[in-house]
């Protein structure tokens, strides 16, 4: 009787142990970057949301912070995050996703501004190619992922999420922020990463894309000069080029996007996140 007890006591202890916590629940609108954090005692631990997995850092003393970028375009509701050691799973939380305002701007232009030339499009999409590469190649995890200030100062010309609806049809939503500034200021890398690419291209301009790891890449376009070349390893503030109106651009400034996990995701909110 008393070994079929122990045994019984041994069974409930282990399986209490395997049942997830009292569900936490996180909100974000679409295109923002969200803190989360969990209490575990281990050692090792894996996040994962949108059936994706997400950095994290072990804070010490049982606290786990992680990020979780929603896109730009992400379904609205509750998505769920998954805390896991190994096979166990340690905790079941919930993501509720926000829909974004983002600025609509309607124009009528001559329809041959609307759209792309048949001699233009193989280079075009050829561009869009070599740039979504860059959104899923593996780079050395950087420990930090939060953004050290702006790449520039200025104006934001171009909000982030701002759609037009050029002749009726409704282009893609802006994935970045445009910031205006004088021709030929200094733009700076907010944080270390390596040059993925270098290239001048028939929309973006002279671009450069780098990658910080953790899934996390920055794209700066229209860009007067460049001051790298792919597979450099650039430090936080480096200079990386200098504000231009290259490609379609109707004056000077920056584009600067922010991809994580390949969610298009806004820049500022990746400082915003700075606070926590």
């Amino acid at each position: 009787m008393t070994a079929t007890i122990l045994r019984l006591l041994i069974f409930i202890t282990a399986t209490l142990w395997l049942i997830p916590a009292q569900a936490s629940q996180w909100s974000g609108i679409q295109g923002e970057v969200v803190s989360v954090e969990t209490n575990y005692t281990g050692k090792t631990l894996s996040l994962t949301c949108f059936g994706k997995s997400w950095p994290l850092k072990d804070l010490g003393n049982g606290r786990w912070h992680g990020w979780i970028g929603i896109d730009l375009k992400k379904d609205t509701g509750n998505h769920n995050i998954m805390w896991r050691s190994g096979k166990n799973i340690i905790a079941n939380d919930f993501l509720n996703v926000q829909k974004g305002v983002f600025r609509i701007s309607r124009i009528e232009v001559a329809s041959k501004m609307a759209s792309l030339s048949q001699d233009i499009l193989p280079r075009y999409w050829r561009e869009v190619k070599a740039l979504k590469a860059t959104y899923v190649e593996k780079v050395s995890a950087n420990p930090d992922i939060i953004m050290h200030g702006k790449p520039i100062e200025g104006i934001e010309s171009t909000p982030f999420g701002a759609q037009r609806i050029v002749n009726g049809k409704p282009k893609s939503p802006h994935s970045g922020i445009d910031i205006a500034a004088p021709a030929g200021t200094v733009i700076v890398s907010p944080l270390a990463g390596r040059v993925l690419l270098v290239a001048d291209m028939y929309l973006n301009g002279k671009t450069v894309a780098i990658g910080h790891g953790n899934g996390l890449v920055s794209i700066f376009s229209h860009m007067q000069s460049t001051a790298v070349k792919q597979g450099d390893w650039i430090e936080t503030r480096q200079k990386i080029g200098q504000v231009g109106a290259t490609g379609r651009a109707t004056g000077p400034h920056l584009h600067w996007g922010v991809r994580f996990n390949t969610a298009r995701v806004n820049p500022a909110s990746m400082l915003q996140i700075l606070k926590h």
